[in-house]
């Protein structure tokens, strides 16, 4: 298997890119316990995380949210914000105190849709983290509920 993308905005994008993002961000704090966002509610917002864990998950019907990765230093948490109809695709909860940047999705898909070098940078960035998820989703998916060795590709 390919090793994952970066999600990290400090290796993913240009520093001229980076400084101009990090313009609109703000910082935030969570205490643990904190749903950040619902699987299917509106994605107004993305963050980078400075400290703590996130774990994502995927409601399954009838049973616990499935927990599909934790997200932890430098990487992204969100990439819901940049692909209508910019809903959550999966839901997201600390699992530790976090601290992260957070930035506005309109401010920003405003920012890529007035300069598409930015915007295309920001895409190939979002575009590699969502095939990552997607993969790890199934994958996990897979080893929770699918009978044994269904999921291999051989």
């Amino acid at each position: 298997m390919n090793a994952p993308p970066t999600t990290s905005m400090l290796r993913a994008l240009p520093l001229a890119h980076r400084e101009r993002l990090m313009r609109t961000a703000r910082e935030v704090s969570f205490p643990q316990g904190t749903r950040l966002c619902e699987e299917g509610g509106r994605a107004d917002r993305f963050w980078l995380i400075r400290s703590g864990t996130v774990d994502l998950d995927l409601h399954v019907p009838g049973r616990r949210a499935a927990v599909i990765e934790t997200l932890g230093h430098d990487e992204l948490l969100g990439w819901s914000w940049l692909f209508g109809p910019h809903a959550w695709h999966l839901g997201a909860e600390t699992t530790t105190p976090v601290r992260a940047y957070e930035f506005d999705a309109a401010a920003v898909r405003s920012m890529c849709q007035d300069d598409p070098v930015l915007g295309f940078a920001v895409a190939q960035w979002m575009g590699g983290i969502l095939s990552h998820r997607l993969g790890s989703e199934r994958t996990r998916l897979l080893d929770l509920y699918a009978p044994y060795g269904s999921g291999s590709f051989g």
